[in-house]
């Protein structure tokens, strides 16, 4: 009997053993991680690197790993949230020395969002390392844009050092009609686009999207081990209002309330999670937008009573299985809210087009709303073929 123990003992440590190694195997690996990859392409060369906090190798940060391995960095560009991710949405953020490095972080969203072709007369190699989470408005690609574009106008090679979308499962939404192009929509793609930063630049690069249709060197180090149908969690929050997966979910519907009246939880705890407004009849919660780390000035109705919709324990699983650009929840807030006053301007830049608000505003269904996009969302999925680095996602069409 204690034979048989003992065999059935070691078959279930031999298969703990096997599990754990296919675990291990099946890990994805951002491409900073394989830092065999690239760096050998950086020695004796002068790198400029496109970094917030998300740019991190095993919890360390990347400019501390190149430096540590002799890379030659001349400057460190940031974008919209600054360098340590602590700034707020929109918050214009100085350039300045870093204090850890001596390096200068110079600021892509401040007084300018595009690197002055002087700033990169020194630099031989621009490297891009930043999360993403896949959705248009969301300006991490507009920066890289604007980085591809100086780069092409100085023959200075651009690497992009790709990351896993958490949102890189679906496409879905109206495409960006270019009447409507801003910082917050800058190419013809649907609002979910289902892309990888790398894959993106891919088509920005190719399609002539730059200015003039230049182009410019452009290279990418892939993520190991990802694909399209991956359900990737983020070790390290993008920025300061998009704190967890839940919120990076729902991101993509509830960001187009922005455009809006209504305040979408900043400056409380959850985020992207719950929506409401001062009059908005009928809500489930009631909460205070006060002053917070990520919206420390001005969320909108600063310490008013909003009444609103809860979504702090959607089902996951329905976000992720059935994913879709969900309109129902604007619809929702307009129906309970006065309709002249509803939608303000910046509605159009977020949505990428004049006729989504037209047709909520006729009250037409949401089913054939979505049908609308699918023309140009088909064109769209033709053009992404071409430029998927990744095996491609399943759920779309189950």
């Amino acid at each position: 009997m204690r034979q048989i123990l003992g065999i059935a003992f070691l078959v279930m440590l031999g298969m703990a053993s096997c599990v754990s190694q296919q675990s291990a195997k099946k890990q994805i690996l951002p491409a900073a991680r394989r830092t065999d990859l690239y760096l050998p392409k950086l020695q004796d060369q002068r790198v400029a690197v496109v970094a917030n906090h998300t740019t991190r190798v095993k919890g360390v940060h990347l400019i501390d790993t190149m430096l540590s391995r002799g890379v030659n960095i001349k400057k460190i560009f940031s974008p919209e949230h600054g360098f340590r991710g602590k700034e707020e949405a929109g918050k214009h953020i100085s350039s300045y020395r870093d204090s850890a490095t001596g390096l200068p972080v110079i600021s892509l969203y401040g007084s300018r969002k595009k690197p002055e072709l002087s700033q990169l007369e020194d630099v031989d190699w621009v490297v891009f390392d930043i999360q993403d989470v896949g959705v248009r408005f969301y300006t991490y690609i507009s920066t890289m844009h604007y980085v591809m574009e100086a780069c092409a106008e100085t023959g200075t090679r651009f690497l992009v050092l790709d990351r896993p979308n958490p949102n890189g499962f679906y496409v879905d939404g109206p495409v960006l009609d270019t009447s409507h192009q801003s910082f917050v929509g800058m190419h013809p793609i649907p609002v979910v686009h289902g892309m990888t930063i790398a894959e993106l630049g891919r088509m920005i690069n190719d399609q002539g999207w730059l200015k003039d249709g230049i182009r410019c060197g452009y290279e990418w180090i892939a993520c190991k081990n990802y694909t399209h149908d991956s359900l990737y969690r983020l070790p390290v929050a993008p920025s300061p209002n998009l704190p967890d997966i839940r919120s990076i979910y729902l991101y993509p519907s509830l960001g187009l309330l922005e455009g809006t009246v209504c305040n979408v939880g900043r400056g409380t705890e959850t985020p992207f999670q719950i929506f409401g407004h001062p009059d908005m009849e009928g809500g489930e919660i009631t909460y205070i937008p006060r002053a917070i780390k990520g919206a420390s000035t001005s969320p909108k109705y600063k310490g008013e009573v909003c009444h609103g919709i809860d979504l702090r324990n959607y089902p996951l699983d329905s976000l992720t299985q059935y994913p879709r650009l969900r309109l129902d929840w604007l619809r929702m807030a307009m129906d309970r809210l006065p309709e002249d006053d509803f939608f303000v301007p910046f509605f159009n830049n977020l949505s990428g087009t004049a006729q989504l608000m037209k047709q909520l505003k006729q009250g037409v269904p949401i089913r054939e709303i979505c049908a609308s996009w699918r023309p140009r969302l088909e064109e769209f999925m033709q053009m992404r073929k071409q430029y998927l680095i990744y095996e491609d996602f399943t759920r779309q069409e189950r």
